[in-house]
């Protein structure tokens, strides 16, 4: 990387950083760096999550986002993404979060994958995914975008971590062996009321091809996913907008509920 253009890299990721501390929303980073410099924007992640480290916060896994077709055509993108999990966005499950520290924040449900076994393949198939998986438990998901209004494309998301902000698990621990991911039924109920449904197959068609298609990114980008990690799906459906005073239910057939309160 050259320096003038590492130098409006660490710019653009500053100015994210500076978003998220003071909660205020920015114009879009695609407008500096155009909508299709993946590799571009994935740098300027980077540049964050090195940040955080030296921060002191400790990556605990990853997440896949975009892999809803619902929730591509909600945000006018085509791809898939991921972001980086840290130790400080996990919430405990019936735990609560306050709405005044986010921007926009919408609530999706997903499966969490805890892996047991490094995935190293250049390319991975569902018997890979499916050998290096502790376990599984329901996910709820908060995203929360640094760029004004949502008005992203997907330069801008990764660039902004995948829009991660926060996230919430089940405590019970499920084999996924017999598991059935493509069909089980997802609901997402915001204040007692059905918000949004949806089943694996929202997925990628099934959650499995997200966690092929995330082993095999990174690998491509030689920091492949390493035993321990968390590894959130993706959506199974469309997220829910949320706002004070909300409290978020994730139901999916097969296990434990999952639910948060929005303060």
């Amino acid at each position: 990387m050259n320096d003038t253009l590492k130098a409006d890299n660490n710019t653009i990721s500053e100015r994210l950083r500076n978003a998220e501390r003071e909660v205020k929303a920015i114009d879009p980073v695609s407008q500096l760096i155009g909508n299709d410099d993946i590799e571009m924007a994935y740098s300027i992640q980077d540049m964050n999550t090195e940040y955080r480290i030296n921060q002191g916060a400790r990556i605990v896994g990853k997440k896949i986002g975009l892999t809803s077709t619902a929730v591509q055509e909600q945000l006018g993108v085509d791809q898939p993404d991921f972001g980086i999990l840290f130790d400080d966005m996990l919430i405990t499950n019936n735990g609560s979060i306050e709405r005044h520290r986010m921007l926009r924040p919408k609530a999706e449900g997903e499966i969490a994958f805890m892996l047991k076994k490094d995935l190293t393949k250049n390319k991975h198939d569902w018997s890979d995914i499916l050998e290096a998986t502790d376990y599984i438990t329901a996910a709820i998901e908060i995203v929360d975008s640094r760029i004004r209004d949502w008005k992203i494309k997907i330069t801008d998301t990764i660039a902004d971590n995948a829009s991660a902000a926060y996230y919430v698990i089940s405590e019970m621990k499920r084999s996924v062996h017999g598991f059935d991911l493509e069909n089980c039924e997802k609901t997402l109920t915001l204040n007692g009321e059905t918000a949004s449904t949806g089943k694996g197959s929202g997925c990628m068609d099934n959650p499995l091809n997200a966690m092929v298609w995330l082993a095999d990114k990174m690998v491509e980008l030689k920091k492949p996913l390493r035993a321990g990690e968390i590894i959130l799906s993706g959506a199974l459906g469309k997220f829910v907008d949320i706002e004070s005073g909300d409290i978020v239910r994730l139901d999916i057939e097969g296990l434990d509920p999952v639910e948060i309160s929005i303060l």
